[in-house]
């Protein structure tokens, strides 16, 4: 069956970098537009960034373009967050999502904590 597992999430910072990491399973993954998504105490689940399938490839929410990059690596099966000059408000658990066509699969999720 589909399976994303998302790692790398912890404590960072202000103004730090993190890295984190989802890898897919049970899908052609080269086939799956991938997609970050993260949600914070009390809030709804917001859009991050998404690595497609088309050009062009990567797409990001306004809060974050110019801090975080999505990557994609086919023959890994993994997708990347890249995220710098992180900042408190950027505390949230982060999902990693697989969409083809009406098909969409979520992560569980990991934790970035941004606090000094």
């Amino acid at each position: 069956q589909v399976q994303l597992v998302e790692s790398g999430g912890g404590l960072v910072q202000p103004g730090g970098s993190l890295r984190i990491s989802c890898q897919g399973s049970g899908f052609i993954f080269s086939s799956y537009v991938m997609s970050w998504y993260r949600q914070a105490p009390g809030k709804e689940r917001e859009f991050v960034a998404v690595s497609s399938t088309a050009i062009p490839r990567t797409n990001y929410a306004e809060f974050a373009k110019g801090r975080f990059t999505v990557s994609r690596d086919n023959a890994k099966r993994t997708v990347h967050l890249q995220m710098n000059s992180l900042k408190p408000e950027d505390t949230a658990v982060y999902f990693c999502s697989a969409g083809f066509g009406k098909y969409k699969y979520w992560g569980q999720g990991t934790q970035v904590t941004v606090s000094s």
